[in-house]
This record gives C-alpha cells, structure tokens and sequence, in this order.
C-alpha cells in the first residue's frame, strides 16, 4: 500500500459520511515515517456538533429499547467485517500512525475481539433480588444504559481505544459521540464505517473531528450528554473532569502512566530480557503501559543493562510497512523533540548513555531505541512518562527499596516485575499502587480484563465486565 491509496476521510454524522465539501475548516495527516501528507481531514462545524447531539439523544430512546440479543448481532457483524477488511485497515494504521503492519494486524484483531466481547457480555447485564426486611415489599435492582456518551480517543492505538469506548457504550445500549485523534483518524472512520455496515441505527455511533478544545467544551455542555470517556494526558483529563463537574456528568478517565518494571536476582532472565526489549520498543515506546522505569537488582544490574543495550542496538527502524522493521517512526515531530529532551536531561546529572540516544535519519520521525544507566533519582526520565523507546535502567539492593522506588511517582495505571518467588509475587501484587500489574508477563490488556489506573492515572476501567458497568446506571426498584 502506497500513500495514494490512503484514501479520503470524512465525519460520520447522524448515519452519513460528510467530506470536504462546502469549503469546511480542514487539516492535513501526515505520514511519520516520511512526512508527506495522506489526506485532508474534515472539521465538524459547530452546528453538525449540536446535529450530533439532537442524532445520538433520539437515537438512544430507540437503541436501549433494542435486546441485548439483537444488539449483540450487530456488534459481531462489525467484528466480522473488521476482520475481513484486516489488511486494509491495518496499512492505514501505519500509514498514518508508523507501527509496524505486524503490530497494526494485531492490534485490528484486537479490537475486533473487544467488539465480540462486548457482544456476549451485552447479553450478560443481568440484575439481581435483594431479600426485603418486610414480607411485603421486593427490591430488584437492575442496570440501565446511563444514556448518549462523548468518548475522546488518542493517536497511539487509533482502534483499539475507540473499539474499547464503542463496544462498552453499544452493548450497554447507550448510543455514542466519537471524538477520535486528527492525528490517526483513518482507523476511526473504518471501525465506524464497519458498525453501520453491520446494520446499526443512525445516529447510534457518530464521528466527529476539529480542533479537541473545542469539540470536548461544546459536547460536554450539552445537557443530553451523560457520559464522558478519555484517553489521553492527565493534564487534558483534569481539564474534562472540571467541565463534566458542571454537569455532574459520569466519567471515565485513562491518563497517563509510567510503569515501573522491578527485575528480581531470581527471574528467569533471558525471558525476561526478551520480553522487555520487545515491549518496550513496542509502538516505539508509545503506549500507556509500556515499560517505563527499569529497576534492577543489582546483582545483574551491569548484565541486564549491557544486554538490553545490544538487543536495542541491533534492532531495525524503518517504516512500518517495510516487513524487516522491528520498530518505526514515532507517530509525530512533537514526540522526537521530547525523547531529545528526555535524553539529556539525566546526563546533566551523570547517567551514561548506553547506547544510540538520537534521531534516525533526516526524513520522518524516527528515533533510536535507547538505553540509560546510572541515573539520578530526580532525573527526568524517573519522574515523568516519556512515552518513546527509552529505557532508563537504575539498581536496588533489596525488595523494600524496589517496591518504594516503583511506587515514588503519581502515576498508577500498569506495573511489572519479575521473579520466580511466590512469597514476592504475593507482597508486590498487594504492594504496588497500579490499577493493572504484569508479574513475569506484559499482557495487561485483553478483552475480558479491566483496563484501568489509579491515582493520577485516572479511574474507573474499560474491559471485562467493567467495561459495560462504565455505561451503566445502577437502579433499585422496590415494590410493594
């Protein structure tokens, strides 16, 4: 697939496409990997915005109506249809996004499965009987879709984020308002084609773009709005928190994160080298759950930072549709000037530089993957999430000072660690302050699992049966 085949964008208002007519505000997608623009995005105008709102209110009367039987339907026809269409989506992901077309296929499959899941446990809300005190009286609680959502979805896994918001929100019957990454948009306009394709309503899943300030102030203030969803910046997610507050809206908050990895002198090291050279370089780096600080005992402190070095040396970047390629561009300018910034910032204080430590080239965004070791505990790379294919690598000397240093920061979505002690697999699964942990395994994201942080990572989880709780209103009724 070349760029010429990219193909159009457009929003997805009330059941139709709406392009670039009628001369509309627009912005150009760029190819990371070398800079060419693939295609001109359309702006949702303020009066399509409150259009999408009128759509996803009257559409919602109608689509909580509908079984979950029937609902159900039309989410594994979506699911079906996104396979079948697998390697087309999948070459627009990293068109406009820069993975590798491996880690593109993997991550549609993935969302088709979230779409299945949601399907099966659509059918699954059940409620339950509460005994009553007097004999007269029957409580029954039930869940009830909480009504129209506006979900907001980021570049770095453009669809996988919206198929988790899209699932939860349709099988749960609420009707939703996507506000996807101008960024990556292409993937977004698939799964929302894929969903009308399979028979749903209109105005049951709408797409909207423009500039993300104004798009989340103009949905969120609107009253018919009762559901917030975001991925994104803890920053941005505070900011959306204060304007659902107005409304005493429900919100689902997944910020950022910057996990700690404790590797432990009894793991199985040579896995646990392999998993982390390959989960951390991952979507080159930029995933909310990626390995983030590296801590290590220090009897294989020098060994595990030598080898991950070489394992990162040795490593393909290219473009993602370039087969060989292990790793590809960072998916925009912004994210090369920040792993810079994020590379000398610990050298300042004395850290080593592994290996590589800058950018790829002169065209698109690419930059090495990077090992530092010997860094100050207010280096920046400790402290805040880089979000790039950079590996800090620090020592601990005892299991105490691991799990202090793992939880030194405010962000709690994901952790990990590695070791072969059940006794250490009990005390850190009880003491690191994450909403997801991985020990001696990366996989904290599937279908069936709740996918979610704490602290100033956000809260509230989307996946597993949470995922459908989410969009749910819990309601007792009592009768007499």
């Amino acid at each position: 697939m070349t760029t010429a085949d990219y193909g159009t964008l457009s929003l997805w208002i009330d059941g139709r496409e709406r392009g670039l007519e009628h001369g509309r505000s627009s912005e150009p997608v760029f190819n990371p990997a070398t800079g060419q623009v693939l295609a001109e995005l359309p702006h949702a105008t303020a009066a399509e915005l409150d259009e999408a709102v009128r759509a996803a209110a009257k559409a919602f009367a109608a689509w909580r109506a509908v079984s979950p039987f029937e609902r159900s339907k039309v989410l594994r026809r979506a699911a079906d249809l996104i396979r079948e269409r697998l390697d087309r989506i999948a070459a627009i992901m990293t068109l406009e996004q820069g993975k590798p077309i491996g880690e593109s296929k993997s991550e549609i499959i993935h969302s088709a499965e979230l779409f299945d899941w949601y399907a099966e446990e659509g059918r699954r809300a059940y409620g339950r009987i509460v005994p009553a005190r007097n004999e007269s009286l029957d409580h029954f609680v039930v869940s009830e879709p909480v009504g129209p959502c506006a979900a907001f979805t980021p570049w770095n896994f453009p669809a996988l984020t919206p198929a988790r918001k899209l699932g939860g929100a349709l099988a749960a019957g609420c009707s939703v308002i996507l506000k996807a990454s101008e960024e990556t948009p292409g993937c977004a306009v698939e799964l929302v084609r894929a969903l009308h394709d399979a028979g749903l309503p209109r105005g049951c899943a709408q797409l909207v773009f423009g500039v993300p300030s104004d798009i989340s102030r103009h949905l969120i203030a609107r009253p018919e709005i009762r559901k917030i969803s975001f991925t994104g910046s803890t920053a941005v997610g505070i900011h959306l928190m204060k304007l659902a507050a107005d409304g005493v809206k429900r919100v689902t908050m997944e910020l950022g994160g910057n996990a700690p990895v404790l590797i432990f002198d009894d793991a199985d090291y040579d896995a646990t080298l392999r998993l982390l050279a390959g989960g951390k370089t991952r979507n080159a780096g930029q995933v909310c759950v990626s390995p983030g600080r590296f801590f290590v005992h220090e009897s294989l402190y020098e060994r595990f930072t030598r080898d991950l070095s070489e394992r990162f040396s040795s490593m393909r970047v290219a473009s993602g549709l370039d087969p060989e390629a292990d790793m590809g561009p960072l998916a925009n300018e912004r994210r090369v000037d920040a792993m810079q910034r994020f590379v000398e910032d610990p050298q300042k204080g004395g850290a080593r530089l592994m290996t590589c430590g800058r950018r790829l080239g002169n065209v698109g965004n690419f930059f090495a993957p990077t090992v530092l070791s010997d860094l100050s505990d207010d280096a920046l790379l400790l402290r805040e999430e880089c979000f790039g294919p950079i590996a800090p690598v620090v020592s601990f000397a005892n299991d105490d000072e691991a799990i202090e240093r793992a939880n030194a920061v405010d962000a709690g979505l994901a952790g990990y660690a590695f070791t072969s002690s059940l006794k250490r697999i009990r005390d850190i699964g009880r003491s690191i302050k994450t909403g997801m942990i991985g020990i001696n395994s990366l996989v904290v994201s599937t279908p069936e699992t709740p996918f979610g942080g704490v602290k100033a990572s956000g809260f509230g989880s989307e996946g597993g049966i949470e995922g459908l709780q989410a969009y749910s209103d819990t309601k007792l009724i009592t009768m007499g």
